[in-house]
């Protein structure tokens, strides 16, 4: 097939960002015409083949795709703005929705340990992010270290599970800030909600949220600069908010709420960490900021190890506040804190932590419009998806195409789905992103193209295999039988003697120049292990949606992403479109 190269991929054109052509949108050579997409189709298998086998570089991600864009993000944050940006992205959605939510239905007062849990699996994923963020300071976050380390078909997956926590993510924050508004108003939280005769868990219409959703977009739009002011205005106000959820809840506080501590037992505990997890997973949205910090190499590890480390105590603190406050059968799941302030009497406490709550919320929503924007709009870059969402508004500095590309996906869901649906989705692919990025972090460390030996690269890969075999095998029998032992003494000796292998057998190949993960090959390896066994924590019904948004990525993929980064791995761009006959 011959390449259409009309002008080098570096020119910047001299046209308005709003543009709308079919040639904007697939401007590859697999699309120009219906015989070259039934040839593309035909290559489909070859095609295939060269996508999983490779592998980007770090010039090419931080370097060549950035003029995709035609217009260069703004460089104007520093430590700071990460550090609170950490708290607005994180804090809000799931300490104050899913912690009456989970120490209701599954953990009891034990929520307190479902944080513990998650939070130390969200901690090992930190560090992880961390080096590569520094290493690679780009927009794309995971899916551009991916591309690198893992290849171009590893990171299609992954990308495809960044969109769907970050459309699934967003009209689930959108879905509570309804309910806390409404709460606020001294209404019942459904109150505000249309009933319809559809489905149980999509028979309330939301249209509170979607109006929500979209100011939220047009305001992460106009400025990064102006929503980082905004957002430290927010979080500081929530911040004082959070202080006196949990020193009113103590001073409240009644220990026989918490007798029966594990009332769901040691499986309920880690069912509910697998969902709160959610709660922790906005950290990310700090490392796609990079590309607008102005020294990522200091600010990254601050924004991110700071939050974090405070954030896991916050919510740990604010987790046991709930449970000694109100006996766990009494919680509200749609907005616990609320209601707990109201059943000890301190009916204007209420209505403080709703307001704190939709604050929090707020820049949760804020926060995760600029991540998720900049995500996008790296895929974009690839030509993953099409090209026109990889574009930077030249006045403004920000891509707005990508924020509205999952803003209005968001809002259309947030109309109709239940926050239940909504919550254990996300978190199945928020886990398996991070464990992802584990893998990568390993495969980074210990591999190098065109210098680590043929026979290094084998060890390491049957040593990761056995990692990963192994973290499985404990999370099924923690499914099949959570209080038997007898498989355990076969899957952790398994997994230790994984791990033990990369650290005798398979030498080091890179070493980070600025900041690097401690203990390797260990806390990835255990990064691995404690994802793999939430996934396994969720229920059936988790694992059944997520493999019908696998496989509807996997469908998208082979008609158009594979065709489409093939062609623009191989130059074969067209920059003008032809006549409408020639085209699809």
């Amino acid at each position: 097939m011959a390449s259409v190269v009309a002008e080098p991929q570096n020119a910047v054109q001299d046209t308005s960002y709003w543009r709308w052509s079919k040639n904007d949108f697939l401007p590859e050579e697999s699309f120009q015409s219906w015989s070259h997409y039934t040839t593309a189709l035909s290559q489909t298998c070859l095609r295939l083949k060269n996508r999983a086998t490779s592998r980007s570089d770090e010039a090419h991600e931080r370097v060549e795709l950035k003029k995709q864009s035609e217009n260069d993000m703004k460089r104007c944050l520093t430590w700071w703005d990460l550090l609170w940006f950490g708290f607005g992205s994180i804090v809000g959605a799931g300490i104050f929705v899913l912690t009456g939510q989970e120490a209701h239905n599954h953990a009891g007062p034990a929520i307190v340990l479902s944080y513990v849990a998650s939070g130390i699996s969200a901690m090992l994923s930190v560090f992880c992010y961390t080096e590569f963020a520094v290493e690679i300071p780009v927009a794309g976050g995971s899916f551009a270290y991916l591309r690198i380390e893992l290849g171009d078909f590893a990171a299609f997956i992954t990308a495809g599970n960044i969109l769907l926590e970050s459309i699934v993510g967003t009209a689930a924050v959108a879905r509570a800030w309804t309910s806390y508004f409404a709460t606020l108003l001294n209404r019942q939280p459904d109150s505000l909600r249309i009933k319809t005769r559809f489905a149980r868990e999509f028979n309330l219409l939301d249209p509170i949220a979607v109006v929500v959703l979209l100011v939220s977009a047009t305001i992460a739009s106009i400025s990064t600069r102006k929503t980082s002011y905004l957002n430290w205005i927010a979080s500081a106000i929530n911040t004082l908010v959070i202080f006196f959820v949990i020193i009113a809840g103590f001073l409240h506080a009644d220990s026989s709420n918490l007798t029966h501590f594990f009332p769901y037992g040691p499986e309920g505990v880690f069912r509910a960490a697998a969902v709160v997890y959610f709660a922790y997973g906005g950290f990310d949205n700090i490392a796609t900021m990079a590309e607008e910090t102005k020294n990522p190499s200091r600010d990254i590890p601050l924004g991110l190890l700071g939050s974090m480390s405070i954030i896991t105590v916050i919510y740990c603190l604010m987790a046991l506040s709930l449970s000694t406050m109100q006996k766990y059968t009494e919680i509200d799941p749609n907005a616990a804190y609320s209601v707990a302030f109201q059943s000890v009497g301190m009916k204007w406490g209420k209505y403080l932590v709703a307001l704190g709550a939709l604050k929090g919320m707020t820049t949760v929503l804020l926060v995760g419009a600029l991540g998720q924007a900049r995500y996008v709009t790296h895929i974009a870059r690839t030509h993953m998806i099409p090209p026109v969402f990889a574009l930077v508004h030249p006045k403004t500095g920000t891509p707005i195409n990508a924020t509205f590309l999952v803003a209005i996906p968001s809002a259309l869901i947030a109309l109709f789905s239940g926050l239940d649906v909504l919550a254990s989705l996300l978190s199945i692919s928020t886990l398996f992103i991070f464990t992802m990025m584990a893998i990568a972090l390993l495969v980074r460390r210990y591999y190098v193209k065109q210098v680590t030996p043929s026979s290094n690269l084998l060890k390491l890969t049957i040593f990761l295999l056995i990692i990963i075999a192994s973290s499985m095998g404990t999370s099924a029998f923690w499914g099949i039988n959570p209080n038997g032992w007898i498989g355990y003494t076969i899957t952790v000796p398994l997994w230790f003697l994984g791990t033990m292998g990369i650290v005798f057998f398979v030498p080091q190949q890179r070493k980070p120049e600025i900041w690097g993960v401690p203990l390797v090959p260990w806390l990835p390896s255990l990064s691995i292990a404690t994802n793999v066994f939430l996934m396994g924590s969720l229920g059936a019904r988790a694992f059944a949606r997520f493999g019908i948004c696998t496989l509807a990525m996997l469908v998208y993929y082979l008609l158009f992403g594979l065709h489409a980064t093939f062609d623009m791995a191989h130059q074969k761009i067209v920059s003008m479109p032809k006549s409408q006959n020639d085209l699809i």
